[in-house]
């Protein structure tokens, strides 16, 4: 049937410019992405990296003192020389891995705005470009189109169009006619909107809003927005690098106090001012300043970007394509899960649910098949995907439906109508129906069906269910009813156990559709989620009418929003977020972009839209809900992992801070070198580091609740943990101090000190690495890379000390040094292991 088009105009070459200055072009605006200098740049602001920084700054200040007021060799500088390395290697590690991740998504956002629409302009048809549709143009639509704007349709013949990508609904029914609206759809049945697909039918629009401020555009326009928030690992870093910093600071000062106090009360009070007396508060000054340098742990930023990278690299084998490398460790904190349904919890593909056959095999294949306008691809549809569900089910039955439709001599069709709300197909003298139950089974003589089929229909319609009648009539006889069918977009096989897995890990699951709210309960229902009160249920209509107060009231009560619009879905993640939630969003429409983007993590689907892509965090390349799942483990157990390490990097640098401090008022110099601290504060770190982030994720935390974000970073038992042995390592270091200082130290002592020091560190790494897990030490099942890591830095000390010389002040050691070092620092490990088991 052709369009009637003769009696529209359109607009005239100088209404389109006027048009176009007035409402804008048809092209979706992007913002400029920062360059690659800025985003590293930004890595700079990273606490931990300031406080690195301020250090590097106070030792080059030490180093030029002491080169050239000192008369110090160039080893003077090697100190700020390994902090500098610290920050280089920790920024640009961060930045790579960022960057590489952004990279594969810089096609994401490209808009193919050239492609041709036939509109009426000066009274005839012709085709422009995309981006060429002003507001007020006549568009005309044929099945297959993509709608190029919003409009209002003004003719529409049997349209069905797609809109899961804004709504979640897969087939909407548009009509003019005011008898066929339906007043709970999500946008008007009249209106048809930017980047939906038309189905099936044609019709003819006028365009009511373009680029940036068509639907889409808005949604579109919300994602470009910067609108993040700080992860909750961010914060726990802020709060960790403002106690260092403190502390540090305070120490220092501590020192300069102590020193001034111990030189006046040496010198009776009579010295004051003299050059004696500066001297000796420069070099207190000198001392505290090192303080500060050695309290800072220069391997915690590499330490937490490893750890990071690391899972960013593991995870990607789970299916999980990380962007933002602080999405790996949020996931694990995160409380709630904003999903959609439409492609996430379901395929996103009609199936038949349920079918009663009342009539013969045959006329039920051939009504399936011929009465049809959809087919086959494989197993995509092309057309109706309801059609497209029957003729799954009928292949699935081992009938060829190419075949039935071949042999069928078609000798009249009546397309599907929403005024009629059935469709039929003559074959030689048989009419095969198919339709609304209520019309179908009126035609086959059933105004009243029995109380069973009608229990049945009402039972499928209250789950949501589309339901259809199919029947056929020989010659002009009755018809027979062949079947009543329930079609519905199934459920993903692995989406029940994976939110089963979510719940008990104690993380709320809500979901947000644009589908109705009975199919939206079912789907809630099959997956193990329950509506409990009338506020777990509110639809789109229902939260816009909420101010932000009452909808933060009510947010975590809030099991489904249905006939949802994309900003229900962030409103509803910003509330949350205010209620001091960590709020992870899975989607894959373009609907659900601002809330992926104003998301703590937002994770898209492989097979979702580009916008949907660009606004996440994380992309799930197998599109399976069981993949957020593994996501959180990596999380939780990256923390952990980190937590391990600043549990290893801190005991260490609290027994060098009071080393320091201790040195500083028994006026003794430093007992280990600039390099050799380098070696324990960098390199060493920087192993330690990559052994605690190869420790493989545990199961076991998938059934612990999520950690309180408020919680500092160090908990209460790493605290006695860090303490008690940091004193333990001081005064054992102090006591061999001392008694190598009894006749001066020698390099040989010295090698002594430094490997005792170092292996102390290494017996406790086994200790970090058992921290939290309830299990022994020597439980080293699944730690490989752990182990191969450890053999690094033992060896790495072995060939320190045998080949080090004069640059690490070191001289070869005997055998028997080292099975004695060995055997008096071993007790490490063995303390903790007794700990751990009186613990259990």
């Amino acid at each position: 049937m052709a369009l009637q088009i003769q009696h529209y105009t359109g607009l005239s070459a100088s209404e389109v410019e006027a048009s176009r200055s007035q409402y804008g072009s048809n092209v979706l605006s992007t913002r400029e992405r920062t360059p690659w200098w800025r985003k590293l740049l930004e890595k700079f602001g990273d606490p931990l990296i300031v406080i690195l920084m301020v250090a590097a700054v106070l030792s080059i200040g030490i180093s030029c003192y002491e080169y050239f007021g000192l008369g110090a060799d160039r080893t003077a500088f090697f100190e700020p020389v390994g902090i500098l390395m610290a920050i280089a290697l920790a920024t640009g590690l961060s930045f790579w891995f960022e960057w590489k991740a952004d990279s594969e998504f810089l096609l994401l956002n490209q808009q193919n705005d050239s492609e041709p629409v036939r509109v009426i302009r000066d009274g005839h048809e012709t085709m422009v470009p995309r981006s060429e549709i002003v507001v007020g143009d006549i568009v005309l639509l044929s099945t297959g189109d993509e709608i190029p704007a919003d409009g209002q349709l003004l003719e529409a013949t049997q349209m069905q169009v797609d809109e899961s990508t804004l709504t979640g609904e897969p087939v909407c029914a548009k009509s003019t006619l005011p008898s066929e609206q339906d007043p709970d759809a999500t946008f008007p049945s009249d209106a048809v909107l930017r980047g939906t697909k038309l189905l099936e039918g044609h019709g003819v629009m006028r365009v009511t809003a373009v680029g940036d401020h068509t639907e889409a555009g808005h949604v579109f326009t919300e994602t470009q927005i910067d609108s993040s928030v700080r992860t909750p690992l961010n914060e726990q870093l802020d709060r960790l690098g403002l106690l260092i910093s403190r502390a540090s600071y305070a120490i220092a000062a501590l020192v300069v106090v102590g020193r001034v106090v111990m030189y006046f009360v040496a010198s009776s009070f009579t010295t004051v001012f003299t050059l004696e007396f500066l001297a000796y508060l420069l070099q207190s000054v000198m001392l505290a300043v090192t303080l500060i340098v050695v309290a800072v742990p220069e391997g915690l930023p590499m330490a937490v970007t490893l750890s990071l990278a690391y899972s960013m690299r593991r995870m990607l084998k789970t299916n999980n394509l990380v962007r933002r490398m602080h999405a790996c460790e949020t996931m694990g904190a995160a409380t709630v899960i904003c999903t959609d349904k439409t492609g996430t919890l379901t395929q996103n593909q009609m199936r038949v649910a349920d079918m009663v056959q009342q009539g013969p095999d045959a006329a039920l294949n051939n009504n399936i098949a011929v009465n049809s306008t959809a087919s086959l691809d494989g197993d995509r549809v092309l057309g109706n995907p309801t059609e497209g569900a029957l003729l799954l089910w009928l292949r699935a039955q081992g009938a060829n439906y190419e075949a039935l439709r071949a042999a069928a001599h078609v000798t009249e069709e009546i397309p599907f109508s929403t005024e009629r709300k059935y469709m039929a197909t003559r074959v030689d003298d048989t009419l095969y129906i198919k339709g609304a139950p209520e019309i179908v089974m009126a035609m086959c003589g059933q105004e009243q069906p029995d109380a069973s089929l009608n229990s049945l229909l009402l039972s499928w319609q209250q789950r949501g269910l589309r339901t259809l009648a199919l029947a056929h009539a020989e010659g002009q006889q009755t018809p027979v009813l062949d079947a009543l069918v329930a079609i519905a977009d199934p459920v993903r096989e692995d989406v029940p156990a994976a939110v089963r897995e979510c719940l008990t890990a104690g993380i709320d699951v809500k979901i947000v559709t644009g589908d109705t709210p009975a199919t939206a309960k079912e789907i809630a229902r099959q997956i193990g989620l329950q509506v409990h009160s009338p506020r777990s249920l509110m639809t789109g209509p229902e939260v816009a009418a909420l101010s932000d107060e009452e909808l933060r009231a009510c947010a975590q009560d809030i099991t489904i929003i249905a006939r949802a619009r994309p900003m229900d879905k962030q409103r509803l993640v910003q509330a949350l977020q205010v209620c001091g939630e960590v709020v992870a969003v899975t989607g894959d429409g373009t609907n659900d972009a601002p809330a992926l983007k104003a998301a703590h993590v937002g994770l898209s689907m492989g097979d979702g839209t580009a916008v949907a892509k660009e606004a996440s965090d994380i992309t799930i390349l197998d599109n399976s809900f069981a993949s957020i799942g593994r996501a959180v483990m990596w999380g939780r157990s990256l923390y952990r992992n980190i937590q391990r390490f600043i549990l290893f990097q801190m005991t260490v640098n609290v027994c060098a801070c009071l080393t320091v401090l201790a040195g500083a008022f028994m006026d003794t110099a430093a007992p280990l070198t600039v390099t050799q601290m380098l070696w324990v504060n960098l390199i060493m770190d920087t192993f330690a580091a990559m052994a605690l982030a190869s420790l493989p994720p545990t199961e076991r935390v998938m059934r612990e609740r999520p950690r309180d974000r408020r919680k500092f970073i160090i908990s209460t038992p790493m605290w006695q943990f860090i303490l008690w042995l940091g004193v333990l390592f001081f005064v054992v270091m102090t006591l061999l101090l001392w008694y190598f200082e009894r006749d001066g130290l020698t390099p040989y002592e010295q090698s002594l000190f430094f490997t005792t020091f170092v292996m102390l560190q290494f017996w406790n790494l086994f200790n970090a690495r058992a921290f939290l897990t309830g299990h022994s030490a020597f439980r080293l099942r699944g730690c490989r890379e752990f182990l191969f890591i450890v053999a690094l830095i033992f060896f790495g000390q072995i060939l320190i000390v045998e080949l080090g010389g004069a640059m690490f002040n070191v001289v070869p050691l005997a055998l028997r040094d080292w099975l004695l070092i060995l055997l008096i620092t071993s007790p490490v490990l063995l303390i903790g292991e007794v700990v751990r088991l009186l613990h259990k």
